[in-house]
């Protein structure tokens, strides 16, 4: 895998890794007066992120989570944290139109039309889940449950869960507009009280894989969350 890609001049320039950087920041980050803060649970991702961002210092901790779908379920995971200080925050609000401080955003991300593949990447890993769902119920599938190559009768789910139901409207437009067809279902509440919909699993084995399309050279993109999707796909038999 290629990471000499560069840094981008600008964090707001149109740009495939910027694309990819924000979101990242907008499906699981923060932005603060003076601070940017994107957190990611996959470390090559984290130093990718952190590269773009031009700054090589990653936080690491190990976290506890409740599952996107049923808050009874928790997990523990690796988180790691990159903060960008000075007024990037504050040009990505304007530029973006991004919530900041509390202040609820617009999100204006045909600000990076041509790339929207590597946004929604972005924010599929950011704020997106990737699960199995067999004919009797729907799992999560773990890393160490992927491994084997049977398949099994069911169907492989794309959803995007996250505080801000605009953000979820921004979202479902964006997939919209991408070449393989992608509908989606309508936005409802989760049991955390957050917003959620999903991808049709029909579209899921064409626009999956078609979102981590040719990523090795650039190195934007979560090793984990590609080999979860591509080896879930393959347990149902879609490869």
């Amino acid at each position: 895998m290629s990471m000499e890609t560069g840094t981008p001049a600008d964090l707001l320039a149109r740009h495939p890794e910027t694309a990819y950087f924000w979101g990242r920041a907008i499906g699981d980050g923060d932005l603060e007066e003076g601070c940017l803060t994107v957190r990611a649970n996959d470390e090559t991702a984290a130093r990718r992120l952190a590269a773009i961002a031009g700054d090589e210092q990653v936080d690491h901790r190990i976290v506890e989570r409740e599952y996107a779908h049923d808050t009874a379920i928790t997990r523990t995971e690796d988180e790691y944290t990159i903060q960008v200080f000075g007024g990037v925050a504050e040009r990505a609000a304007a530029a973006f139109g991004l919530p900041m401080s509390g202040d609820p955003g617009g999100y204006r991300l045909d600000a990076f039309e041509g790339y929207e593949r590597q946004l929604l990447r972005g924010l599929l890993e950011g704020c997106g889940t990737v699960c199995f769902k067999s004919d009797a119920e729907t799992v999560g599938v773990s890393a160490s449950e992927e491994s084997g190559g049977s398949t099994e009768q069911g169907s492989v789910g794309i959803s995007f869960v996250h505080d801000d139901r605009q953000l979820l409207e921004s979202v479902r437009g964006l997939l919209d507009r991408i070449p393989p067809d992608a509908p989606a279902s309508d936005i409802a509440e989760s049991s955390s009280g957050s917003y959620w919909f999903g991808v049709s699993d029909e579209a899921v084995p064409e626009a999956g894989p078609w979102l981590y399309e040719n990523c090795e050279e650039s190195g934007l993109f979560a090793p984990t969350r590609r080999q979860k999707l591509l080896k879930s796909l393959e347990r149902a038999g879609d490869r």
